[in-house]
């Protein structure tokens, strides 16, 4: 079994999160790590009390943040070993039949925690670059004594060998189990596409299309409303940061929020015009107008999107109120937090027309689809 390069090229949506997930706490880690180191020479009641604000700080936010993307990067994972078992379906079935054990099939799947290695360097090497910024940030007051930016080994092993190694052992374990089909399941292929011919007023089947759309990609469903969560939660948040913390940390966390929601939302839009190709150049087919194919398909996933741009703005606004009310309580000149309206609202309406502006490009291209094509 060969896995070819422009398969491991779709994995950058993986090397993506976990650049991410790396930038934000290696900067956070090795801060804390050298601020420790330094923590006896603090004086000041001042100095102390920040001291501790941004300890408490920095676990919560390595926490919640590499928490999150590790959990994203491991469904994501097991999302394109699903794909490449299914696209490669008889491939894997010949070598099966040919009396080679899953496990031994499987093993060849290690190399899909090399997206892994390189987003864990990437971001390892990103946030060094930044960090001597950082450092400044954190200790705009000079409360602290001047600390040099040092690497700490240690790092390394957490932050990109021990994940990638994680992960290469996932995508074994998920190839394994998609394998456990019979061999000549694996040779026949599966072809997933609900259709029947059109009847005038026929809107329980659209509905029906719409519903079972979700259910098959249930991973599918989950990346669109992770991206409306991104967009929401870190949207705000970053405006929110412009007044609570720097104008540093709000375009860090604007970035990291936009990158992740495009990447997922673009993802997993894409794999649903792959996935529904048949059923909709067959509806058209049959005289089902283009808006009709593209609600079916596509419209589906616009409640998830605000179910999660929802979930989002609860999530930042509590994650807010929590750090200011418990962490930084003690430091002087904090500001207090309130639940940002404004911030709301400008987020909002930037997430209504950019969504509403990919989804009708994805509909664009989901109509453009020829029968002929699709049957070849």
């Amino acid at each position: 079994m060969f896995i070819r390069g422009k398969d491991l090229i779709k994995l950058a949506a993986i090397a993506v999160v976990t650049c991410c997930a790396v930038f934000v706490c290696t900067l956070f880690l090795n801060y804390m790590q050298d601020l420790a180191d330094v923590g006896g020479e603090i004086a000041s009641e001042a100095g102390r009390i920040l001291y501790e604000a941004q300890m408490s700080m920095g676990k919560v936010t390595c926490a919640v943040t590499g928490g999150c993307l590790v959990l994203t990067s491991a469904v994501l994972l097991a999302f394109y070993v699903k794909n490449y078992v299914d696209a490669h379906g008889r491939e894997l079935g010949v070598l099966k039949a040919l009396g080679m054990s899953e496990w031994r099939i499987a093993a060849a799947f290690w190399v899909f925690g090399l997206s892994v290695l390189a987003g864990c360097l990437l971001g390892f090497v990103l946030a060094f670059a930044y960090m001597p910024r950082f450092y400044a940030v954190q200790n705009a007051d000079g409360l602290f004594p001047d600390m040099a930016v040092r690497l700490h080994p240690g790092l390394i092993w957490w932050e990109i060998l021990l994940p990638s190694l994680c992960f290469a052992g996932l995508a074994v374990f998920c190839a394994a189990r998609k394998l456990r089909r019979p061999a000549l399941e694996l040779l026949r292929g599966k072809q997933e596409i609900s259709f029947r011919p059109a009847a005038s007023g026929d809107l329980p089947f659209l509905k029906d299309l719409r519903r079972q759309t979700l259910r098959r990609k249930k991973v599918l469903a989950f990346l669109v409303t992770f991206s409306a969560f991104c967009f929401s939660a870190m949207t705000q948040m970053s405006l929110s940061m412009f007044d609570l913390a720097s104008a540093t940390f709000a375009w860090m966390i604007l970035a990291i929020g936009l990158i992740l929601a495009f990447v997922t939302l673009m993802l997993s839009l894409s794999s649903v015009v792959r996935a529904n190709a048949g059923t909709i150049a067959m509806m058209r087919a049959f005289g089902y107008p283009d808006s009709a194919c593209s609600s079916a398909v596509l419209g589906g996933y616009r409640p998830l999107s605000w179910i999660g741009f929802a979930v989002g703005t609860i999530y930042q606004y509590g994650l807010l109120k929590l750090v200011m009310t418990f962490v930084f309580a003690g430091v002087e000149g904090m500001p207090a937090y309130s639940f940002n309206f404004w911030a709301l609202a400008l987020s909002l309406v930037l997430f209504a027309a950019v969504y509403e502006l990919i989804l009708y490009r994805f509909s664009q291209k989901l109509n453009a689809l020829p029968l002929r094509a699709v049957m070849i």
